[in-house]
Order: structure tokens, then C-alpha cells, then sequence
């Protein structure tokens, strides 16, 4: 079997050789694998979709693991009760449920389109988001208002530490914006103090959601995407409709994964949005958007301030060469592979942005997409 690289394992298609590789679709083997890489100390990468990774150009002394497998199952349940029905909500307080559990290599926006086809909802507005099933719990994805821990309601994990398997409800995954305590245990390590990058102590073997059984998508939070489809923000529009209203908005952000447009050889969004302190936002210009978050910190838009920080679309560091990195020609938070671009192009690129913001706003941007072998 040939080895593929790095590069054609990731959507930003940057990364140098592999040592090791496995692409399995038998939950057995792949269990397995983890388990003798980590009795060996080898280093470990389970990998998705390979939306959210920024790989060096020297490659990974280590083992890499793809999950191909794609099932899921669907189960009846009960009516499930909510304390108040939601506003312009024909359907009241009460409304049918199903529980759906997708395996880990399902790739994601399959799973979104699945769920309408079954007349399930509540995941329409994080379609076109790249990736597989068992990434978005690490990342809790999320897009025009919603998030994955919305839906989610446990994660069948393999544990590392443990050399178990275990079942993680929502409230122990600690979902923060963009983050989780899989993630977290990446970078900062676990209770037990040990580093578990580049995959983290636990990983994703199946994933739960409770989807409502409805026709109708979950409550339009984003302005934008009210706007387009003609209501008003909070209220509810046909589920299929508002998939496809998303995916038009993506497409037009160079979002939408397309081999043929470079503005899509990217991680997605770049940089996570700040989360400020009042102090600190108060210190952001009266135009920089600003919305209050539930712990009484203030969030602003990282798209907003590298524009006004004199980073364009389509901006590449003057004298690079044709075909490297450059901001996507769509949305200023995506930086883009342009055809040839390496690694370290990318990343020079993301320093001098973030440094550029820094500079311009007192703002430390934060990095979203996992580094392989970068040090920020």
C-alpha cells in the first residue's frame, strides 16, 4: 500500500510524508491500532476529513489512523417536553424525538442531508460543514448560531488513559466555543496531567444527537441568514429550505469544499472569533461588532478586525509567489492554499495577520485548525 501524504489527507492539501498509515472500516481493527501505537509510545494522529488540521511540511514521525466507517442507526423514543414553547412555534411545548447514532467516519454533511431526508432537524444550519461525524464533538462545530452541543447527547469514545471504552454525556465533554474537553486534553492535558496530542485522550468512536421530528428547522438565529429566507430572526422556516439557504451562503465565503475553487483549499475559518473581557472591548473601535456572551464577556468578529487591520480578500504577503497562501478572494478569515503553497507559507501568512490585528487593536488572535508539528 502506498502511504499518502499529509497533503492529500487534509483539505488545505499542505503536510509532508507519513511514517506509518492505516485506513480502516472495522471498529475492531481500528481500536486495536490505538491501542499497540500507544503501548509502543508511537506518536498518534486519528484523522477525519481532514478539514481542521494544518500539517508541517516535514511530515509526522508517527502513526496515522482514518476511520472509514459510516453507519447510522436511528431508535424511537418518547415525546420529549420542553418548558416553553419556542416563539412563532406552531407546534407547541412538545415535540417527537429520535435519537441517532452515526459512527465517527460518517462524513458530516452526509449525516446533515440524512437527518432532513428522515425528516429529522435541528442540524440543518452546520450543513456544508467539512469533516466527519467524529471531528465536530472535538471542535463543537458551529455555524449561524448553532452549535453541536445543541443536539448532541453522548459520545462513545475510546479512552487512552483508561484502555477502555466509555460513553461521554454532553455535560462531561465541557463544550466551550469551539472547544471541548477532548480538545482541551490535546493541548493542555487531562486530570491526570499527560499531553495527549495530536488526537487527544479520548477518541471518537460513535456519536448521539436527539433530533426532533419536524419538517421545520430549529429557531433562524443569524440575521443573515433570516434575511435570505424572508423571516424574522427566532423564527422557524422549512428545514430542507434553510439547508439550502446555508450552503448558498457558504458557497459564496468559499466554504463549501471544491476542488476546483482555491478559495476552498483551507482549514475554514482561520482564527476563532475573540472573546473579550468588557475592559477590552471597550477599547475596540464604536463600529467593531460586539455581542455579550452568557458569562458577560463580549465576543467580536475576527473577520472584522483583519479587514480593518489592512488584510483584504484575497491579501498575500507582498513579493510570495504565485500559487502560495493567500487570504480567500471570499472571506478574509480563510486563509487559502492558491495551488502550490507549503506549510510554512501558510503559516507565515497566519503570523503576519495575526500580528498585523495585534498591532492595529490590542487583539491576540487564536488559531482554530489543530498544528501538526507548528508551534504558534
Amino acid at each position: 500500500m502506498t502511504i499518502p501524504t499529509l497533503a492529500e489527507l487534509t483539505t488545505f492539501r499542505v503536510g509532508g510524508p507519513i511514517r506509518d498509515y492505516l485506513a480502516t472500516d472495522d471498529r475492531a481493527a481500528l481500536i486495536d491500532a490505538i491501542k499497540k501505537a500507544d503501548e509502543a509510545g508511537t506518536p498518534l494522529l486519528v484523522i477525519g476529513g481532514g478539514s481542521n488540521l494544518l500539517a508541517c511540511d516535514e511530515g509526522f514521525e508517527g502513526l496515522v489512523v482514518k476511520d472509514l466507517r459510516s453507519e447510522i442507526h436511528i431508535e424511537q423514543t418518547p415525546a420529549s417536553t420542553r418548558a416553553q414553547a419556542e416563539p412563532h412555534d406552531p407546534e407547541g411545548p412538545c415535540r417527537a424525538t429520535r435519537r441517532v447514532t452515526a459512527s465517527a467516519g460518517t462524513t458530516w454533511d452526509e449525516f446533515v442531508d440524512w437527518s432532513l431526508d428522515e425528516g429529522l432537524s435541528g442540524l440543518e444550519a452546520l450543513s456544508g460543514i467539512p469533516g466527519t461525524v467524529g471531528a465536530a464533538p472535538v471542535q463543537n462545530i458551529g455555524a449561524y448560531g448553532h452549535e453541536l452541543g445543541e443536539t448532541l447527547l453522548e459520545v462513545r469514545v475510546w479512552d487512552r488513559h483508561k484502555k477502555q471504552e466509555a460513553t461521554l454525556g454532553a455535560e462531561e465533554l465541557a463544550f466551550g466555543y469551539r472547544e471541548s474537553i477532548i480538545k482541551r486534553s490535546i493541548h493542555t492535558g487531562d486530570e491526570n496531567g499527560r499531553l495527549w496530542g495530536p488526537s487527544g485522550r479520548w477518541i471518537v468512536l460513535e456519536v448521539t444527537f436527539l433530533l426532533e421530528v419536524s419538517p421545520l428547522s430549529s429557531p433562524v438565529l443569524y440575521r443573515e441568514l433570516a434575511k435570505r429566507l424572508g423571516i424574522e430572526q427566532g423564527e422557524r422556516a422549512e428545514a430542507r429550505i434553510v439547508r439550502d439557504t446555508v450552503l448558498a451562503l457558504r458557497r459564496t465565503k468559499g466554504m463549501v469544499l471544491d476542488p476546483e475553487d482555491h478559495d476552498s483549499w483551507s482549514a475554514g475559518s482561520f482564527f476563532t472569533n475573540p472573546i473579550l473581557s468588557p475592559q477590552a472591548a471597550e477599547l475596540l473601535p464604536a463600529e467593531a461588532p460586539r455581542f455579550p456572551t452568557a458569562d458577560g464577556r463580549v465576543k467580536t468578529s475576527a473577520a472584522w478586525l483583519i479587514d480593518h487591520a489592512g488584510f483584504p480578500k484575497g491579501y498575500s504577503i507582498p513579493g510570495a509567489r504565485e500559487g502560495g497562501a493567500a487570504l480567500s478572494g471570499k472571506h478574509v478569515l480563510a486563509l487559502t492554499n492558491r495551488g502550490q503553497a507549503s506549510a510554512a507559507e501558510v503559516v507565515e501568512l497566519a503570523l503576519r495577520v495575526r500580528e498585523g490585528v495585534e498591532e492595529r487593536f490590542g487583539v491576540h488572535l487564536v488559531p482554530e485548525p489543530l498544528a501538526l508539528g507548528i508551534t504558534w
